[in-house]
């Protein structure tokens, strides 16, 4: 299956005073803020991209679990996942995942071993591996 998903993010100002508003093609990000301030200094009234690659990390990572249960005859009641993302020094340094999940039936051990391996499989745990393309053009 390969498919494309969309998002547009546009920046005025310098780095500190400036401001941008991110778009998705779904909509459900539609204009949102995002700034100097909502990234660096906790600011409550717009997101900012770690955010953004802690909640897309822990739905794929979710999701990708809930089919390798499937794959293994369990059903879960529910899986919940936090996303820590931590940027020190100018980079992405870790994202740590606290998963907890009510799967009926399944022992600790099982649990364990799909839960690792549904890291290790998840688009986005590998996201850090793929292909980056870069297209510039300057405006005049």
């Amino acid at each position: 299956m390969k498919f494309t998903r969309n998002a547009h993010a546009q920046w005025k100002g310098s780095g500190k005073e400036g401001k941008g508003t991110l778009n998705t093609g779904s909509g459900t990000l539609d204009k949102t803020p995002y700034s100097f301030h909502t990234r660096f200094e906790d600011g409550k009234k717009g997101t900012n991209p770690e955010e953004l690659v802690g909640a897309a990390h822990a739905g794929c990572f979710a999701m990708q679990l809930s089919f390798l249960l499937g794959e293994e005859g369990f059903t879960p009641e529910s899986l919940d996942t936090a996303a820590t993302v931590t940027f020190e020094d100018g980079e992405v340094t870790t994202i740590n995942l606290d998963l907890e999940g009510d799967i009926p039936n399944i022992d600790a051990e099982q649990f364990q071993q799909i839960a690792h391996k549904a890291k290790e499989v998840c688009p986005i745990s590998k996201l850090l591996k793929a292909d980056i393309q870069l297209k510039v053009t300057l405006k005049k």
